[in-house]
């Protein structure tokens, strides 16, 4: 696993931001698809500066990344009726499961009998804690 790293020159997001076209971007901000989605539209939001966790945000990346979950919430909806829930999810530390220290936003679609109980949702990081 490497080390985190303020190096944007190295940064895998940077380079995505630098070089394709987004889903979507606002402001500061910049969405696309997940390499390795775990569902169908599963988004990854971004701010365009290098920021290594959500808590370097400035107030306007977080602004301009809310609107870009709601915006991208409402084309996923439209698109896919099948979509009844989200999971909106940021790993913020290697120990937390960050592996690219660039923040990154997850929007996850979730659609009825994906997984066979959802209660509890975003509790499951943790084994075992998913379920009370």
């Amino acid at each position: 696993m490497p080390a985190p790293t303020d190096d944007s020159a190295d940064c895998i997001f940077c380079k995505i931001i630098a070089s394709a076209s987004p889903v979507a971007e606002h402001g500061a901000c910049f969405a696309f698809h997940d390499k390795y989605p775990v569902t169908d539209g599963h988004l990854l939001i971004v701010p365009k500066r290098h920021a290594p966790d959500y808590f370097s945000l400035t107030a306007d990346e977080k602004k301009d990344a809310d609107y870009l979950l709601h915006q991208l919430r409402e084309a996923i909806q439209q698109e896919d009726p099948s979509v009844t829930g989200f999971n909106i999810g940021i790993n913020n530390g290697f120990d937390a499961g960050q592996t690219v220290f660039h923040c990154h936003i997850h929007l996850i679609p979730r659609r009825k009998g994906d997984c066979e109980n959802p209660r509890g949702g975003v509790r499951g990081v943790i084994p075992g804690k998913r379920g009370y």
